[in-house]
């Protein structure tokens, strides 16, 4: 029931920041990142927005937290957990190059390259959390 919520809670963060079109690859890769990242930090929007910026290592974050998640967290719900990761780790996606974007001004968006989904996921959920 928890990564229910959490899957909610995403969708609606999501749709309400209307970053890009609801069932879209992009949209799905926010929704499960954010998710991830509901479930696994249980803060609330505050904690969200520091795990989901940029400076922060969300993707080895998510792997220790599932590691140790075992005794907190309901087994299907962990299951739901670990299947999202591997789905977002074995998906890219084209999108704007990210990787200088901390310090830039503006981002090149005709400079595409192929991204892991959690990685454009991290950006857009970060990004529709400051828009809710």
């Amino acid at each position: 029931m928890d990564w229910l919520c959490a899957e909610y809670v995403a969708d609606d963060v999501m749709r309400t920041g209307g970053l890009v079109a609801p069932g879209s690859l992009e949209f799905r890769a926010g929704v499960r990142t954010l998710a991830l990242t509901v479930l696994l930090d249980g803060r609330g929007p505050d904690g969200w927005l520091r795990r989901t910026a940029h400076d922060h290592p969300w993707s080895s974050w998510v792997v220790a937290r599932l590691a140790t998640a075992g005794s907190g967290t309901p087994a299907p719900d962990l299951a739901l957990a670990r299947d999202t990761w591997r789905r977002l780790r074995a998906t890219e996606l084209r999108a704007a190059d990210l990787a200088g974007i901390a310090g830039a001004r503006t981002v090149d968006e005709d400079r595409q390259v192929w991204l892991p989904a959690w990685r454009l996921g991290t950006a857009l959920s970060h990004l529709a959390l400051h828009l809710c």
